[in-house]
C-alpha cells in the first residue's frame, strides 16, 4: 500500500461502548497497524443533548484494557486536533458557506410544522414524503426564493438549516473494499441537512470535513452507515476532495442469527454486551463488563475479530500480533456476524491456560477472605493444578476448595457409591502406608498406593473413589496424590480418619 494509512474510530460519548463498536474499533487498529499506519480515536460529540457524563473516558478506558490504545486522540493528542469535535466546531460554517457558494448546497427556512404537515399529508396518500429534486423548489428554501427574500429572512434572524444540492436523473458509482461495486439513483436520495438551525453541523458534514482535515485514508464502520456513502462520496466530489476509501463492516446479529445484537439479548441470555461495566450516571442502573465478568482481554479481541473476519485457515487462536499480521479488510465477509457467547467462553478457557499462575493467584486470593492467611505460593500451586478445568477466576474456589478446607459433608450420591462393607478397613490400610512414607511426594504416594492395591489384588475403585470422597466431600478434582502432596501427610491422615469415624 503506497499511501500513508491513516484510520479513526469515531464513537459519539452517548453511553458504553458496546462490544459492536469495539469491534469496529479493533478493525480499524488491525488495518492501521498491518500497514504501519495511524490508529485514531475521534469523539464525536456534537449532539449534547445526549452527551453522557463519563462516557468519553469509558470509551478511553475500553480501548486500552483491550489493548488497542488509539496512536492519536483527545488525551494523546497529535497534529490533527482537536479530537473533540464540539472543539471543532467553528471550522465546519466556513465548509458549509462554501457549498453554498458552490451550487451545491442551499438554505432552506422551512419550519418544522410545515415539514410535518407534508409528512402526513404523504402518509395519507400512501407515499414517503422525501425533501430533494421533486418538490425543492416548491417549498422554502433559497433555490425557490429570491436572493433578496432570502437575504431577507437570513437578516430578519429567521431560523434555517443548510440542506444538500442532491443531483438529479444521475447514477453513482461508488466502491466500497468489503462490498465491492455499488450503483445508486441519485433520485432516490433525499437532500440532507449539513448545517443545523442551532448552529451545529449534522455528522455528515462534519464527519467530511474532519476525515479530511485529519488525511484520513481509509474509512472502516459499521454497516449502519452504508446508507450514506452515496451522500458522502457527493460531499467529497463538490468540495473537490479525494474520497478516502470505505469498508462497511457486517452486522453483529443475536445468537439466534436474526437481527442486530443489543443490550437486551446480553440481559435476557446471561452474557455482556459492554467491555467494561458500566453505572448509568442518571439512573445508578450497572450493566456487566466483560473484563468484571471475568474475560481476558485477549480473549475479547480474539474472539471479536472472528466476529465478521475470517483468516482463510482453520486457526482460530491468534495474539494480537498474529492478527495484525493475518487481518485483511477483502477477507471480511458481507453477511452479518452471528455472537455466539459459548464460542467466546471457548476463547476465555483457552486464554486461562496461557496466564500465570502467580498473577492469577494474586487475583484469586483478592476475591476470597478465606484465602487471607494462605501462602500465594501454595494458591499458585493449586491454581496449576485446577485452571484446565476452569474458564474464569471465578470458577476456581469451586474447583479447589478442598485444598483450602476440609470436607465437612459429603456427597450423598457418592458416599452410596463409594462407601461400602470393608471400605473402613481398606481406608486405615492406607492411613497406615501414608504413616510409613518418608519422602512425602506425589510420586511415593502413587508408587505404594498403586503397588499395595496390585499386590492386594483390589480394584483401583474400591480403593480410590473413597479416598477422594474423604480428602474433596466429592467425587470431582485433580489427581488424588496430588491432592494428598498438597495438603500434606498429616492433613491427609486427618481427613481420612474423619471418614473412618463417620463409617463406624
Amino acid at each position: 500500500m503506497t499511501k500513508n494509512v491513516r484510520v479513526r474510530f469515531a464513537p459519539s460519548p452517548t453511553g458504553p461502548l458496546h462490544i459492536g463498536g469495539v469491534r469496529t474499533a479493533l478493525f480499524n487498529y488491525l488495518f492501521a497497524k498491518k500497514h504501519n499506519g495511524t490508529f485514531i480515536l475521534r469523539v464525536e460529540d456534537t449532539d449534547q443533548n445526549r452527551y453522557v457524563e463519563g462516557a468519553e473516558q469509558y470509551i478511553i478506558d475500553a480501548l486500552n484494557w483491550c489493548g488497542i490504545p488509539a496512536d492519536e486522540s483527545p488525551v494523546n493528542p497529535g497534529k490533527y486536533g482537536p479530537y473533540r469535535q464540539s472543539e471543532r466546531k467553528t471550522l465546519y460554517k466556513a465548509y458549509a458557506d462554501e457549498l453554498i457558494a458552490s451550487g451545491n448546497a442551499y438554505y432552506a427556512f422551512d419550519t418544522s410544522e410545515t415539514l410535518d404537515f407534508h409528512r402526513k399529508d404523504h402518509e395519507a396518500k400512501g407515499k414517503t414524503f422525501i425533501y430533494n429534486w421533486h418538490n425543492r423548489l416548491k417549498l422554502s428554501n433559497s433555490l425557490s426564493l429570491s436572493a433578496e427574500e432570502v437575504k431577507a429572512k437570513i437578516d430578519a434572524g429567521e431560523d434555517y438549516v443548510i440542506r444538500f444540492k442532491s443531483p438529479q436523473d444521475e447514477t453513482l458509482h461508488l466502491t466500497d473494499i468489503i462490498r465491492g461495486d455499488i450503483k445508486i439513483d441519485t433520485n432516490i436520495l433525499d437532500d440532507k441537512v449539513l448545517f443545523k438551525s442551532d448552529g451545529m453541523p449534522t455528522y455528515h458534514l462534519a464527519n467530511i470535513v474532519d476525515d479530511h482535515l485529519m488525511e484520513i485514508s481509509h474509512v472502516i464502520r459499521g454497516e449502519e452507515w452504508l446508507p450514506s456513502l452515496a451522500l458522502h462520496y457527493q460531499l467529497y466530489k463538490a468540495f473537490g476532495w479525494e474520497a478516502p476509501e470505505f469498508a462497511h463492516l457486517p452486522l453483529i446479529l443475536k445468537p439466534t442469527g436474526k437481527g442486530k445484537l443489543s443490550k437486551r439479548d446480553g440481559d435476557k441470555l446471561g452474557f455482556p454486551v459492554f467491555p467494561l461495566e458500566w453505572t448509568d450516571p442518571k439512573t445508578g442502573d450497572v450493566s456487566r463488563g466483560y473484563k468484571e465478568d471475568g474475560y481476558f482481554p485477549e480473549a475479547m479481541i480474539n474472539f471479536l475479530a472472528f466476529l465478521g473476519w475470517n483468516p482463510g485457515t482453520e486457526q482460530e487462536i491468534f495474539n494480537l500480533d498474529e492478527l495484525i499480521a493475518a487481518f485483511d479488510l477483502n477477507k471480511v465477509n458481507k453477511s452479518g456476524a452471528r455472537f455466539d457467547p459459548d464460542k467466546t467462553k471457548w476463547f476465555n478457557h483457552h486464554y486461562m491456560q496461557e496466564q500465570n499462575d502467580s498473577e492469577l493467584a494474586e487475583v484469586f486470593k483478592g476475591k476470597h477472605s478465606e484465602l487471607a492467611d494462605i501462602d500465594v505460593n501454595y494458591i499458585s500451586m493449586v491454581i496449576g493444578l485446577i485452571k484446565e478445568r476452569a474458564t474464569f477466576v471465578s470458577d476456581f474456589w469451586d474447583l479447589s476448595h478442598f485444598f483450602f478446607t476440609a470436607p465437612t459433608s459429603y456427597d450423598e450420591k457418592a458416599s452410596k457409591k463409594a462407601f461400602k462393607e470393608g471400605t473402613k478397613e481398606i481406608l486405615s490400610e492406607v492411613i497406615s502406608i501414608v504413616n510409613n512414607i518418608e519422602d512425602f511426594s506425589v510420586e511415593s504416594l502413587q508408587t505404594e498406593i498403586k503397588s499395595w492395591i496390585t499386590s492386594n489384588e483390589i480394584g483401583f475403585g474400591k480403593v480410590m473413589m473413597p479416598l477422594r470422597l474423604a480428602l474433596v466431600g466429592a467425587l470431582q478434582g485433580p489427581d488424588v496424590f496430588d491432592i494428598m502432596y498438597m495438603i500434606g501427610k498429616s492433613e491427609t491422615v486427618r481427613r481420612v480418619e474423619n471418614v473412618i469415624e463417620i463409617l463406624k
